[in-house]
């Protein structure tokens, strides 16, 4: 049977992202049991304009359904005082669980968790659980994660299937079921906690405290939506456009996020003309040297994007810093130099067969091959330099990283020529 209500809800998603001028319209035609979900499931700009457009009831009453983590990622997105007056008019039993949850750091482990679990001791029986599990659902109308307990420390999960093959056993006996779950302190930075799902797959981790006790859960879910918050960031910043900026803003808008980054790019741009400029000479002796410049340049910024995207996958999950990054950086110049010895000399080889001149093949060998090192010392050390400053260190780095091989491999590669080639 199909999910219709998703289907739904994803229509409605898609329509409000689409048509700006209908957005508050279509939000409200929404059934309220389904709009805390469509929220969640829009971009951060548009969730802000919504919820700064709806009245408090419309918005206490968006705020009745969700779970209580949802809830207060809801809550983060509005004005704080108004969160504060909306967070005293919801209903005792949500607003105890918010104001629990609004305690930790929403960057860290704890402000991606929820409440959805229950903890048993082990020497509890499965009747006992049971009750315990049949009461949460009553209250929050979802089956919870089943904790296990010994002395107060986390011994693992209980899989739900164990209440209904075995009813009336005991824990003890039954132990060998008991799954395992990872934990993870509650001040866990989130980009932790995304590495540890990522190299550790795993469909849940929990949070405990300062003394082991238990806070949370973190489902997989809950992550997946926060990567692809991150992946959309870096995949914006790549291109130099604001994270911020929709497809259907106006142009005066999309002008306003991108004339900044198309400046410098410009400015850039003459930089790298100046260069070739002081080889006008050179060039004009030796045309073909036009047709291979093209080639170097293309390599040199491919090659520093490569290595750029490696270096910002190693700063989201925290594996490197501007004073660990040497390792990275010297590892990044190996590569580029192995790559541009490959590269160099198959380039080298057409140079050679087809234009009849082996000193042409060395200088566009040589160049590609010092082109490629650069590629890799500026692809790796500028993300490290402008997250060290604050800055996002996707926001448009290819500009910085193409400048330097572009200025540095035309000057290589037409310096060599006007040396060597006679």
């Amino acid at each position: 049977m199909p999910n219709t209500f998703g289907a739904s809800v994803d229509k409605a998603v898609k329509k409000i992202e689409t048509s700006p001028a209908e957005r508050l319209t279509v939000f409200l035609e929404i059934d309220p049991k389904n709009q805390g979900i469509a929220v969640l499931k829009l971009p951060t700009k548009i969730q802000k304009e919504i919820l700064s457009k709806l009245t408090d009831d419309e918005l206490i009453s968006l705020l009745n359904y969700p779970d209580p983590d949802k809830v207060t990622d809801i809550l983060q997105l509005i004005d704080e005082r108004r969160a504060e007056n909306i967070l005293e008019k919801l209903s005792s039993s949500i607003k105890e669980k918010v104001e629990f949850l609004l305690r930790f750091n929403p960057k860290a482990a704890a402000g991606l968790m929820n409440l959805d679990y229950v903890v048993a001791g082990s020497d509890e029986s499965i009747h006992k659980i049971l009750e315990s599990v049949i009461n949460h659902e009553k209250r929050n109308s979802k089956f919870p994660t089943i904790l296990i307990v010994a002395d107060g420390k986390l011994l693992g999960e209980l899989p739900g299937h164990v209440l209904i093959t075995h009813p009336t056993g005991k824990l003890e006996k039954i132990s060998p079921l008991i799954k395992k779950l990872p934990a993870l302190a509650y001040d866990t930075d989130e980009h932790k906690v995304v590495n540890s799902f990522i190299k550790h797959p795993h469909d849940k981790v929990v949070v405990l405290d300062k003394d082991d006790s238990i806070l949370g859960i973190i489902h997989s879910d809950d992550i997946l939506r926060l990567v692809d918050k991150h992946s959309m960031k870096d995949l914006y910043g790549f291109a130099g456009v604001d994270s911020e900026e929709d497809a259907l803003d106006s142009a005066f808008t999309k002008v306003k996020y991108r004339y900044k980054w198309l400046i410098i790019n410009l400015g850039t741009a003459f930089l790298a003309a100046s260069v070739v400029g002081l080889f006008e000479n050179t060039i004009s002796k030796f045309t073909l040297l036009a047709v291979y410049m093209p080639i170097v340049a293309g390599m040199g910024g491919n090659a520093g994007t490569q290595t750029m995207a490696v270096t910002i996958r190693g700063l989201v999950l925290k594996e490197v810093d501007l004073k660990s990054g040497h390792r990275l950086i010297l590892n990044e110049m190996k590569a580029g130099a192995t790559n541009g010895l490959i590269n160099g000399l198959i380039v080298a080889t057409v140079a050679i067969i087809f234009n009849q001149s082996p000193s042409l093949g060395f200088v566009i060998g040589t160049a590609m091959v010092v082109n490629l090192i650069v590629a890799g010392f500026f692809g790796a050390l500028v993300p490290l330099v402008m997250k060290t400053l604050g800055k996002d260190p996707a926001s448009s780095a290819t500009i910085f990283i193409t400048t330097a091989t572009d200025v540095i491999g035309f000057f290589v590669f037409l310096g060599l020529a006007s040396i060597i080639l006679k």
